[in-house]
C-alpha cells in the first residue's frame, strides 16, 4: 500500500543501530512504492555510521570480539524489505581486496589486504564499514525522501507545543502526535516520531568508584574510571611504574594492549614452539592484574564459523523451547532452561573426548556414549535426578582426569591458595598456555566444545527469555543472577593470541596477578591503591582461610546451582546459591582507606577495565535523565522470589516495536527504543547483528536487532 502523506522522523544515535533504523526506513519506504515524503533527522555528536565506539580513526590494536564473517547492519532476511545498498562486513572486505575504495587510507588497505574470514578484524576497520554502508545508502535515497545529520547531542524530547495546523486535513492512519527535539546547539526539532538509539552510554560513578577517584584527587593518585577504551588518553600512565587494572574481562586486553604494543612492545613467535616471547620497549608500566575469578576469560577456539560444527544441540533447541510456549508454561530458567543446555555441554564434552582420546574412556567409547544418552534422556514425569544417573555412568566409563569440571573452567583458581606472588603468577601463566593450546585444538578439544555447547545455547536462550519468556525471578536469580557470569567468562572471550600474549607479558615481567576475590583500597599513610587476595600468601588472620567472607564465594555459588566438578552432572539445579557478594558486580565490594594491608600490592595509579555500566537508571546522558524525570519512560522493575521490586538495567518496553512505558504506565505512540537500553527485555544486546553463516544452524535471535529495526520502520511509515 502507498504512502502519500509527509512524515518527519528523528533517529537519536547514528551508530550502527541507528544505521540499520535509517537503512530499514529506505528499504521500506521503497518497498510500500510511496508517493509522499519522508524528512529523517540523524543525532549524533560522533560522526554517523560508526557512531561513538567503531570510529575510524581509533588504534588498531582495538579489535573486535568477533570474526570477519560475523558482524552486519543489513539483513539477509527474505522476509524483510530488499536492502537498497550494503553487504555484511565478509563482503564488504572481499570487495576492498579486490577493489578498494579510494576513500581508505593507508593503513585501512594494509589491513583489509591480509584480513580472512576468520581473522578478527579492527573496531576501526569495523567503523569504516559503516561508515561505507551509510555513504552507499545515501547515494541510493528513493523519490521522496530526505536524510539531515545533526553533529549534536539530543537533551530533551517532549510532547511539542503546538498541535499539528489541520486536524481534520490528516490522513486516516495519521499521528496527530508530535515531538520537540532539543539539540545542545538549540536546534529544536519538530517531528512525528523518535526512535531511541544511543548504545553505548556513559554513566555515573558508584559509590565506590566515587570513593576511589576523591582519595585520587586528594592524595595525588592517577584513577582511570569505566570507559570505552579509546575514549582515554593512555599516555598519562606512568612507565616503570606499577599500575593496578581492576578487571580481567575484553577491556582488559584493549589496556593491556595499549601499554605494550601500544608502547613500542614487539611479540616474536618461538623457532621450536608455538609460544610468544615479548620483547619490552622499557616505555611499560608494571601491569598488576585483578579480577574476581583471578583469570581473564577463556579464550575463543579456533573455529572456522562462530558456533564449532562438531556441537550440534541435542536438548536446549529452539523446538524444544518453542513446547513450552506451545503448552502454556513459563518456563524457569534454573529449572526448566539450564537442565536443557547443562545436558548439552556434557554431551559435547565427552562426545568430543571418546572421539580426539579413546583412551580416557575405560570402556569402549560407543558403549559409553550409549549409556551416557540415556542417561541424559530427558524424562518428562521421572522423580530421580537425571545428574545422579549421569554421574554413574562416567565414573564407570571415563577415567578420574578425564571428567568434566564446569565449575573448574570458570574459575580455574578456586579453593587453591598460593605461598607467593611468583607461586600465583606461575599458576596463572599455566592456564593461560593451557588455555591457548586447546583453543589451537578446536573441535578436537572436549573443554572447548563444552564452550562451543554453551555458546551455541546462548543463541537459543536469547529467544527463549526475550519478552517476559521466562518468570521475573528466574531472570534476577537465575539469568542474570549467575548465568551471565559464567557464561560470559567461558564463551565471551578474546582471540586465543590475546592470552598468548597475555602469558608472554607475565613470562616478561611487565604483568602481575593481584589472585582471586581481591580487595581494593587506598594506604593513606603511603599515598597508594592497594589490592590483596586472601588466597596469595601474606594476608592477615582476617581475610585468610576458608572462613574469609567472599572467600570462594564463587566457586560456592556454582556448585549449588551443579555445574561443579563431577558435580558438574551430579549438583542439584538451583538458582538462589548464585546471589553472592562474589557474583555481585565489582562496585559491590568496600574501599578500604586504612593503613597499609600485609600481603597487599600497592600502585600509584588504578585503571577500571570495565565499560560504564549499562543501566538506565545510572547513565550520564541529559536525555535519558530527561525522559526519566518527566516520566515518558521508566526502568522495568522485577520481583524476586520474595515478592521484593527490583530495578533492573533496562527501560520498561512493550513490543513489538519495542515502545517505552511511562511512569504512569501508558504508552507514548510514536517513541521507540532499539538496542542496549532493552536489556531488561532482551539478553544479550551489546553483541553485533549476525550475518548469515554459510554453514551450520541459522538462530532466530542472530538479526533480531535487524528485526527490531525493521518492526521499527515499518510502525513509523503506517502511522
Amino acid at each position: 500500500m502507498g504512502i502519500s502523506r509527509s512524515i518527519r522522523t528523528a533517529v537519536i544515535g547514528a551508530g550502527p543501530r541507528g544505521t540499520s533504523v535509517l537503512e530499514r526506513l529506505l528499504a521500506n519506504w521503497a518497498s510500500a512504492g510511496a508517493e509522499g515524503t519522508l524528512h529523517i533527522d540523524v543525532i549524533d555528536p560522533y560522526p554517523a555510521g560508526p557512531g561513538h565506539v567503531w570510529q575510524p580513526g581509533q588504534s588498531r590494536l582495538y579489535l573486535m570480539n568477533t570474526q570477519s564473517f560475523y558482524p552486519t547492519v543489513v539483513p539477509e532476511d527474505p522476509e524483510l524489505a530488499p536492502p537498497l545498498a550494503g553487504h555484511t562486513f565478509d563482503q564488504w572486505r572481499e570487495l576492498q581486496q579486490g577493489h578498494p575504495q579510494p576513500t581508505l587510507t593507508d593503513e585501512e588497505r594494509d589491513e583489509v589486504s591480509s584480513l580472512g574470514e576468520a581473522d578478527f578484524p579492527s573496531r576501526a576497520l569495523y567503523g569504516r564499514y559503516l561508515r561505507s554502508t551509510l555513504d552507499e545508502l545515501l547515494t541510493v535515497l528513493p523519490a521522496g525522501v530526505s536524510v539531515d545529520f545533526h553533529p549534536a547531542t539530543a537533551t530533551s524530547v517532549r510532547h511539542a507545543a503546538a498541535e499539528p495546523v489541520n486536524r481534520a486535513a490528516a490522513a486516516p492512519g495519521e499521528s496527530l502526535v508530535r515531538f520537540d527535539v532539543v539539540l545542545d546547539d538549540g536546534t529544536v526539532l519538530t517531528v512525528d516520531s523518535v526512535v531511541l538509539a544511543m548504545g553505548h552510554l556513559d554513566a555515573r560513578l558508584n559509590a565506590e568508584q566515587r570513593e576511589l577517584l576523591s582519595a585520587a584527587q586528594e592524595l595525588g593518585l592517577l584513577y582511570v574510571p569505566p570507559a570505552a577504551p579509546a575514549d582515554v588518553d593512555w599516555s598519562v600512565v606512568p612507565a616503570g611504574k606499577p599500575v593496578l587494572v581492576r578487571g580481567m574481562g575484553l577491556n582488559f586486553f584493549d589496556v593491556m594492549g595499549q601499554l605494550t604494543e601500544g608502547r613500542g612492545g614487539r611479540f616474536v613467535a618461538g623457532e621450536s614452539n608455538a609460544e610468544l616471547t615479548y620483547l619490552p620497549s622499557g616505555r611499560e608500566p608494571l601491569i598488576i592484574a585483578a579480577s574476581r575469578r583471578g583469570t581473564p576469560y577463556r579464550a575463543k577456539a579456533t573455529l572456522t564459523g562462530y558456533y564449532p560444527g562438531e556441537v550440534q544441540l541435542r536438548y536446549c533447541t529452539e523446538d524444544a523451547i518453542a513446547k513450552f510456549a506451545e503448552s502454556g508454561i513459563r518456563p524457569s530458567f534454573d529449572f526448566d532452561l539450564w537442565p536443557l543446555l547443562h545436558r548439552d555441554a556434557i554431551w559435547a564434552y565427552y562426545s568430543t573426548l571418546a572421539r580426539s582420546q579413546p583412551d580416557a574412556i575405560l570402556t569402549g567409547p560407543a558403549e559409553f556414549l550409549r549409556a551416557l544418552e540415556e542417561a541424559l534422556r530427558p524424562h518428562a514425569h521421572s522423580t530421580a535426578k537425571w545428574e545422579n544417573a549421569a554421574e554413574s555412568v562416567i565414573s564407570v566409563h571415563v577415567r578420574a582426569a578425564h571428567r568434566l569440571d564446569l565449575l573448574g573452567l570458570a574459575a580455574p583458581l578456586a579453593r587453591r591458595s598460593f605461598g607467593s606472588r611468583t607461586e600465583l603468577d606461575a599458576a596463572v601463566v599455566d592456564y593461560l598456555l593451557d588455555d591457548a593450546r586447546r583453543s589451537a585444538l578446536g573441535e578436537d578439544d572436549p573443554v572447548k566444545m563444552a564452550i562451543g555447547a554453551l555458546h551455541h545455547g546462548r543463541a537459543v536462550l536469547k529467544t527463549a527469555v526475550a519478552d517476559s519468556g521466562i518468570t521475573d525471578e528466574s531472570w534476577v536469580a537465575g539469568l542474570r543472577g549467575w548465568f551471565e557470569s559464567f557464561v560470559e567468562g567461558l564463551a565471551s572471550g578474546p582471540p586465543a593470541l590475546r592470552a598468548a600474549q597475555l602469558a608472554a607479558l607475565a613470562r616478561a615481567g611487565v604483568v602481575r596477578f593481584v589472585g582471586p576475590d581481591p580487595k581494593f583500597g587506598v594506604d593513606r599513610r603511603a599515598r597508594t591503591f592497594t589490592a590483596a587476595s586472601p588466597w596469595v600468601g601474606g594476608e592477615t588472620e582476617e581475610t585468610a582461610g576458608e572462613g574469609s567472607e567472599g572467600a570462594g564465594m564463587y566457586r560456592a555459588g556454582l556448585d549449588r546451582v551443579g555445574v561443579g566438578s563431577v558435580s558438574a552432572v551430579a549438583g542439584a539445579v538451583g538458582g538462589a546459591g548464585m546471589q553472592s557478594a562474589a557474583v555481585r558486580g565489582l562496585g559491590a565490594a568496600r574501599v578500604r582507606t586504612e593503613n597499609a594491608v600485609p600481603g597487599a600490592v600497592s600502585a600509584t595509579a588504578m585503571i577500571e577495565a570495565l565499560a560504564p555500566a549499562n543501566r538506565v537508571a545510572v547513565n550520564s546522558s541529559p536525555l535519558l535523565e530527561q525522559l526519566l524525570a518527566e516520566g515518558m519512560v521508566r526502568p522495568r522493575l522485577m520481583m524476586t522470589v520474595e515478592g521484593t521490586p527490583v530495578e533492573t538495567t533496562g527501560l520498561d518496553v512493550v513490543p513489538h516495536p519495542y515502545r517505552p512505558l511511562g511512569a504512569n504506565g501508558s504508552v507514548t505512540p510514536g517513541l521507540y527504543v532499539l538496542g542496549l537500553q532493552l536489556s531488561a527485555t532482551q539478553w544479550g544486546t551489546a553483541i553485533a547483528a549476525e550475518a548469515r553463516p554459510k554453514s551450520g544452524p541459522v538462530y532466530r535471535s542472530g538479526q533480531r536487532t535487524l528485526r527490531d529495526a525493521d518492526e521499527i520502520a515499518r510502525d513509523i511509515l503506517a502511522h
